[in-house]
């Protein structure tokens, strides 16, 4: 069973009082007092659909209508999500800090740049249609902008808190980890979008080095964080019931990294010299195949062990990690066909991108039965 061990610091003195506070007033039903954000997953979630739609190999009428509407949705939930948690922080801040302190919830702190970032992007991909351009572009610099600059605060913010506030036993990791370190990864692989809409010159080689940088910062990382998790499987057997679904997140950063590497290989022409753009566009395909490889596996196995695990398996928040994780593979599939022209990964693209809406409409019809219950909205434990 994965235990977490705190360290008697005064910060853990007073998560073990919030969560006491908070289960003591269980009772009362005030939703918005448990919000926390692991709900940004369900932005995340909900957003790839849309944004995987706009890129997918095989375009047949109504996809892109249908992602926009998709998008939409998405720029919705994060308008109403974000509302909410500004409210929650001013309401019920101790419970609000009392995430940030959570050994597990605040990993989940990594879904809100996360979030930004995909609805950001689909402003762009999606939404230009609809708001025109220059609105869309604008839209998207500010929240890839915001997206990036927290996503790179909990990158190094939530492991110095790992590092210093807590002692995790053997057998802690899990997915939940690698929410995290992967939002600079998004950052790389969504930049790469905003690139032909920045100045020539330094300020776009300004931009592009910046997405490499955060790319190998993000990969490097989530190398490190995978090969825990993979021990810990296999050293110590599934997951408890209610985090299994957290292996899949493994599939989120190998995908947005074949993402990223095919992106920033597009757009490399436009900023740097032919020969490192000749060398991107190599890259983009030597190390692309091969990662995609090892995510088909680590999907195979993520598929074996939730089949394995189906029946003990709650319905919580962690379910929209079938989702995202997914949308990354379906997008990094098509960023490899682009690439190589190979119909395999076309095939492979449209085959993930069918799973990942069926995935999703059972996530998203457990969700609003959760919310209109109330099973969702309790206090974290």
């Amino acid at each position: 069973m994965t235990t977490v061990t705190f360290r008697r610091t005064a910060d853990a003195a007073s998560a073990a009082r919030v969560d006491a506070s908070t289960a003591a007033r269980a009772g009362q039903r005030e939703p918005l007092r448990y919000l926390a954000p692991n709900w940004f997953a369900v932005v995340m979630g909900t957003g790839i659909i849309g944004n995987a739609a706009a890129t997918l190999p095989l375009q047949f009428p109504g996809l892109r209508a249908a992602g926009t509407v998709v998008w939409a949705l998405a720029a919705l939930l994060l308008t109403v999500l974000a509302g909410a948690w500004v409210l929650h922080w001013r309401r019920y801040p101790e419970e609000a800090r009392g995430h940030g302190l959570h050994p597990i919830m605040m990993q989940f702190y990594g879904a809100l740049p996360m979030a930004l970032l995909t609805v950001g992007a689909g402003t762009l991909m999606l939404g230009k249609d609809v708001i025109g351009l220059t609105a869309a572009v604008t839209v998207d610099w500010v929240l890839w902008s915001a997206g990036t600059v927290f996503g790179l605060m909990t990158a190094a913010a939530i492991p110095y808190r790992m590092i210093t506030r807590h002692t995790f036993d053997p057998d802690s990791a899990f997915g939940g980890w690698l929410m995290p370190v992967v939002p600079p990864m998004v950052s790389a692989a969504l930049g790469a979008l905003l690139v032909p809409h920045t100045p020539a010159g330094q300020l776009r080689l300004t931009m592009f080095v910046a997405c490499l940088a955060m790319f190998g910062l993000s990969l490097i990382a989530s190398l490190v964080t995978i090969t825990l998790i993979w021990s810990r499987l296999l050293h110590h057997g599934l997951l408890p019931a209610g985090m299994v679904a957290t292996v899949w997140l493994v599939l989120g950063p190998l995908g947005q990294s074949v993402t990223a590497a095919g992106s920033l290989a597009n757009v490399a022409p436009s900023v740097v010299d032919e020969r490192t753009a000749a060398g991107l566009d190599v890259f983009a395909v030597l190390y692309g195949v091969p990662t995609w490889g090892f995510a088909m596996l680590w999907l195979a196995l993520a598929i074996a062990v939730t089949r394995h695990a189906r029946t003990s398996m709650p319905f919580n928040l962690t379910w929209w990690g079938f989702t995202f994780p997914l949308g990354c593979c379906v997008t990094g599939s098509t960023a490899l066909y682009q690439h190589t022209g190979a119909d395999l990964l076309a095939v492979a693209a449209v085959g993930l991108y069918a799973l990942l809406v069926a995935v999703w409409a059972v996530v998203a019809a457990k969700t609003v039965h959760g919310v209109l219950r109330g099973d969702l909205l309790r206090p974290v434990r």
